[in-house]
């Protein structure tokens, strides 16, 4: 796997989820384990076209660039010990250990995996 390929499936994800939110489930929603909002579903879908995008473009760079919003949004989610942050995107317990985790795969894939694909004619004979 290489970043292009991190990217875009990262970012089909995140829009899958967030489309979730709108679709009454046991796991996303608001009443789900992961407690979302409709504005916490549009930062998701957002955040999957962004890294759609970067693996349309500039994969890696935008892996890292999601990687630390979603660090800094983990940050916020345990400074703030409040269910809404900035009284927009609802957030609880569950959210803010899954913010942590999505930063550390998304900072991994845009530091680990290699930028593109490599060719045919770059591969060694065999």
């Amino acid at each position: 796997m290489n970043a292009k390929t991190g990217a875009l499936v990262l970012g089909v994800l995140f829009i899958l989820v967030g489309a979730a939110g709108f679709v009454p489930n046991p796991l996303v929603g608001p009443n789900g384990i992961f407690v979302t909002n409709p504005m916490h579903d549009y930062v998701h879908i957002g955040s999957g076209a962004v890294l759609i995008i970067a693996g349309l473009t500039f994969a890696k760079p935008g892996l890292l660039l999601v990687g630390v919003a979603y660090a800094a949004v983990a940050a916020l989610g345990f400074v703030m010990q409040e269910d809404m942050l900035f009284g927009l995107i609802h957030v609880n317990d569950a959210d803010r250990y899954l913010h942590i985790g999505l930063s550390l795969v998304l900072l991994a894939a845009g530091i680990l995996l290699p930028s593109g694909t490599t060719t045919a004619a770059a591969q060694p004979a065999q």
